[in-house]
């Protein structure tokens, strides 16, 4: 085994939002913190021009699966505490192989 990427998607709802300007001060200082105190990757990818819902992606990669699966437990608790509301989350593990082959566990 060669490493795990893990990935973690979750919906955000803000109906009590107005504009966009409104929801963006909402996510990007939850973007911004996830970035700066975990090592993944995070997008906006659905929903940017929306202003009561967004869809966020958060990518991480390592050689040690447990790792890889807390990373993103602590991902999906800064979300929960974000100030919007989680309506769907989805995370999986992927293990990746030398051979280039690879197993995909969701959980």
């Amino acid at each position: 085994m060669l490493g795990y990427i893990g990935t973690y998607i979750c919906r955000l709802e803000t109906p009590w939002v107005k504009s966009l300007k409104e929801k963006r001060a909402l996510i990007k200082p939850v973007t911004e913190k996830l970035k700066a105190r975990y090592p993944v990757t995070v997008a906006r990818l659905d929903g940017l021009d929306a202003h009561d819902w967004e869809v966020i992606g958060v990518v991480t990669i390592s050689n040690d699966h447990q790792w890889v699966q807390d990373t993103l437990k602590m991902v999906s608790d800064v979300m929960h505490t974000s100030g919007c509301e989680v309506t769907e989350e989805s995370s999986s593990i992927q293990a990746i192989d030398q051979d280039g082959s690879d197993d995909e566990e969701d959980e």
